[in-house]
């Protein structure tokens, strides 16, 4: 079997007709993820006891007649900022090297009940902070289509298994675009459900308020299945939805005409002509399909970067706290006193970018200037959800880029940083509004890199953003 190309329905089909079983499959994915994962780094560990343990289970479902669940079977990578029970979870950092998870994340837990078989845990940004993922301790991925650019960030790893087929589906999490950038970049779907829709117990948290857990898959039914595996109620996590969750995947081959689709200016100003021409294309596809495309104005947008940059460096600040040598991280040999223990436990484990994002949210936090900075972000966050919830009044969903850029050159902005977390501009308006944003490939640029197309629905109307991706995949 060629994992490269395998869906979730023909692994299904293969198991159920006992044309192989569960446990060949899991072989097969490690072997071929171990002997490709050095071209690309995506992979910081993998876990063949458990995976093996779990495919043994599946293959005992089928075999004694019972439904062996939604995922059976599949190779699923896991971000190594989830926890699994008796994995190490590093978050890509030296902090966190040793690290061995004591619990299963709530993602985890339900993946692995529907019968997912989790092969790895992937390469990541730094406590997922960047977008080219270059900040991990362990190395840079390197984009499967073009090994000489990044995957995007943070969960580049992710994005990077799934496009070079070492996994069918893959668990990132998104805080300002982790999931859409690098799912853009690799050209694959990537999905930021509802804040609220995935639980976030056991994901390591870097912004509270920010952090979702979503599904990366190669086509738009693989990612509708895995959240709606994932997703739900969960009581471990308070931040965590009652709404209702619909079946995303009775809804992608519903009809898409009559739909009335928003285009933001704001959104298509500055974009490279190669991006700016394959999203023109994509939009014009929406008109053939029968939507009704208009333009809308989101004026706050102009403010996002700074605001989300202020808001989620003071909760970083905050949550990486935690990590001083004392409890469960790796500590410093060269400490005669407590202070120094501290001092130089972060000092040591922490890269470049965690240390920016922490001195800058301690900054906008401290009492001089919380009113002026950390204050006035939320105030400007409460005007973006304004300007969505505007919006999805008169649209019913809206059509955007993913990244200004398609992938660039390892390297070349890891001295800029400005220029750096200018590659999430797109994307980190639908995180501050906590909305459902997905990124689904439509086409490339003349260098042949993957162009990711932005959809954006209202409040946990998944549903609607996935059925309108999935006519784009079929239409295309």
């Amino acid at each position: 079997m060629q994992l490269a190309s395998l869906t979730i329905p023909e692994i299904r089909a293969q198991l159920l007709s006992r044309a192989i079983s569960a446990v060949e499959l899991t072989e097969q994915a490690l072997r071929f993820a171990e002997a490709e994962n050095p071209k690309t780094n995506a992979y910081l560990h993998f876990c063949p006891e458990r995976a093996l343990e779990k495919a043994r289970a599946v293959d005992a479902r089928i075999a004694g007649g019972e439904e062996p669940g939604a995922l059976a079977g599949v190779p699923v990578a896991v971000k190594d900022v989830i926890l699994a029970q008796g994995l190490r979870m590093t978050c890509a950092s030296r902090l966190l090297e040793h690290f061995v998870a004591p619990y299963d994340a709530t993602a985890v837990t339900r993946l692995e009940q529907a019968g997912g078989i989790i092969i790895g845990k992937t390469n990541c940004d730094e406590f997922a902070m960047g977008s080219s993922n270059e900040n991990s301790a362990f190395g840079p991925v390197r984009n499967p289509v073009a090994p000489d650019r990044v995957p995007g960030g943070s969960s580049g790893g992710s994005a990077a298994a799934v496009a070079q087929g070492t996994a069918v589906v893959s668990l990132g999490s998104d805080t300002g675009g982790s999931i859409r950038q690098p799912a853009s970049f690799c050209g694959v779907v990537g999905v930021t459900p509802t804040y609220g829709r995935v639980s976030r117990y056991g994901l390591a948290a870097f912004a509270s308020s920010l952090d979702h857990i979503g599904p990366l898959a190669r086509s738009v039914h693989d990612a509708a299945v895995l959240l709606q595996v994932i997703a739900g109620r969960d009581e471990a996590d308070a931040t965590s939805a009652f709404a209702p969750l619909p079946d995303c995947t009775a809804e992608l081959t519903a009809p898409v005409a009559g739909m009335k689709l928003g285009l933001p200016r704001e959104y298509f100003n500055g974009l490279s002509s190669e991006v700016g021409g394959v999203i023109e294309r994509a939009v014009e596809t929406y008109r053939k399909l029968g939507c009704e495309i208009t333009w809308i104005s989101l004026p706050a947008t102009a403010y996002a970067v700074a605001c989300y940059y202020i808001i989620c460096t003071a909760e970083a600040s905050s949550n990486l706290a935690r990590y001083d040598g004392v409890r469960y991280t790796t500590r410093s040999e060269s400490a005669e006193t407590l202070s120094d223990l501290y001092r130089n436990t972060r000092g040591e484990g922490f890269g470049a970018e965690c240390k920016r994002r922490v001195m800058l949210g301690t900054y906008v936090l401290s009492a001089g200037y919380y009113d002026a900075y950390y204050l006035k972000a939320q105030k400007v966050r409460t005007l973006i959800a304004r300007d969505f919830a505007s919006a999805f009044q008169q649209v019913d969903a809206i059509l955007a880029p993913v990244s200004p850029f398609p992938a660039f050159k390892l390297g070349e902005k890891l001295d800029d940083p400005m220029a750096m977390y200018l590659s999430d501009i797109y994307t980190i308006t639908g995180s501050l509004a906590g909305i459902p944003c997905m990124s689904v490939p439509c086409g490339t640029t003349g260098d042949g890199l993957p162009v990711g197309l932005q959809i954006m629905a209202p409040h946990f109307e998944e549903a609607r953003m996935l059925r309108l991706a999935a006519a784009y995949e079929r239409a295309e």
